[in-house]
């Protein structure tokens, strides 16, 4: 691979997300508050690992678990993230919408319980079922005391039309500011991803995993605070935002 994708990654995802180093930044400060210096972390469809990149940075006692099905985004986190933390992140490729990928994680852990869950710009992708399910799974799976931190977009609706049409206005202009600077839109990332060597065969099998699966409807962020107290968190709140990007929290 002749030049590295993932600073490229981190400005394309930055176009979406305004100010998405603040969301990673107050995840790993709560990681280290909560759980202390040295936590086991698991990192739910962590992507080439940005997020799980962050954590590892800035906590060096850290030991983090990327899971994700995507093949040529764990391929880049393989080659271009893991070679840096000296066998600090381990790789994991499983399917959230499987049931039983908690059962994988608890082998790749050797039965460990992870101190915190986390994830970014990733779980809107599933229905709200599977998500009220895959929070009472992750609530399982983690050490007692332990907690889970979500970052993402929770979109206002029809309660809230100024608000949608601010966070609205707000995308658009941050991502005209990041594609003014030079940062490539979504779909031009993707063609220089699938021109790395192997990529054109990772492209295939990602689109055979992804491609039959509808998209979900967005959610607002009641919904999370709800699906966290549903899945038998202590207790769940919201401990970021900036318009409709937001980071909940459930702690066991």
């Amino acid at each position: 691979m002749s030049e590295p994708l993932l600073p490229a990654w981190d400005d394309q995802q930055a176009a979406y997300i305004a100010d998405r180093e603040g969301r990673f930044a107050i995840i790993a400060s709560l990681v280290e508050l909560h759980c202390g210096p040295a936590p086991l972390v698991v990192d739910l469809a962590c992507g080439p690992g940005s997020l799980s990149a962050r954590i590892l940075a800035a906590l060096p006692g850290a030991r983090v678990l990327g899971v994700d099905h995507d093949p040529l985004l764990l391929e880049l986190a393989r080659r271009e993230l893991a070679p840096r933390h000296d066998g600090r992140l381990t790789l994991l490729d499983a399917d959230l919408e499987d049931a039983g990928w908690p059962a994988a994680v608890r082998a790749a852990l050797g039965g460990a319980r992870p101190d915190a869950i986390v994830s970014t710009t990733a779980l809107h992708w599933l229905f709200p079922d599977r998500l009220v399910r895959l929070y009472g799974q992750a609530a399982e799976l983690l050490a007692d005391g332990g907690g889970l931190l979500n970052g993402d977009h929770f979109r206002f609706d029809g309660r809230t039309p100024t608000l949608r049409a601010l966070a609205a206005a707000h995308d658009t202009a941050t991502q005209q500011a990041a594609w003014a600077a030079g940062a490539p839109s979504w779909d031009a990332w993707w063609e220089r991803a699938h021109a790395i060597d192997g990529g054109a065969a990772l492209a295939a099998e990602r689109s055979a995993r992804f491609d039959h699966r509808p998209p979900p409807p967005p959610t607002a962020v009641d919904l999370h605070l709800a699906a966290l107290a549903q899945a038998g968190f202590a207790e769940a709140g919201t401990v970021w935002q900036l318009l409709d990007d937001y980071v909940v929290a459930g702690f066991k």
